[in-house]
């Protein structure tokens, strides 16, 4: 197996356990095992597990901004649908099979008092969300803050329907956030 296809399967490995069992949960030789990846490979690409960890919040953080854009320009004609659409996309989210919450809020919970650099990717990857959401309503001509109010629906959902294991969390944010929206209407 060249490099690449090592390190992508390490990130697909990574990803999948960290998800289903937490960061500090899976030591190294559990990636090994299961990647099927030599522990001395391994660490010739990752040399500390933060840094596989930053990795895969990297790639998870590219990978939801472009599913998310993609969502939105796919199903909507307009900012206000755009705005809405993103808690469709969060209610398929949830309902997918496994749905544990949000990487980048459980990576947090876990490690960010103690992983600075986990600390700022959650931090961008929120504030990315905030920005779209920032797009859409400056185009309506709503209040600035009201991308703040939405990305904290969709923030709180994410943490409802994780801790729940129920898509119903993105209703209810997309229903409050369809009154935020019209509250800020002329």
């Amino acid at each position: 197996m060249d490099a690449e296809a090592a390190e992508l399967k390490v990130l697909d490995t990574a990803e999948r356990l960290f998800d289903e069992r937490g960061v500090q949960a899976v030591g190294m030789d559990a990636l090994r095992t299961a990647s099927g990846v030599s522990l001395k490979r391994l660490y010739q690409l990752f040399p500390s597990k933060d840094l596989l960890v930053e990795a895969v919040l990297r790639r998870r953080d590219g990978a939801v901004r472009d599913a998310l854009a993609a969502h939105g320009a796919r199903v909507a004609d307009n900012p206000y649908e755009r705005t809405l659409a993103v808690f469709d996309w969060l209610g398929a989210w949830f309902a997918e099979p496994g749905f544990r919450g949000c990487a980048f809020i459980n990576t947090f919970g876990e490690l960010g008092g103690v992983a600075p650099n986990v600390t700022a990717l959650a931090r961008d990857h929120k504030e990315a969300l905030r920005a779209y959401l920032a797009a859409q309503t400056d185009a309506l001509g709503a209040p600035p803050a009201l991308a703040d109010q939405l990305a904290l629906l969709a923030n709180g959902a994410m943490v409802v329907a994780g801790i729940t294991g129920s898509p119903e969390p993105a209703a209810q944010a997309k229903a409050a956030a369809r009154v935020l929206l019209d509250a800020s209407q002329p």
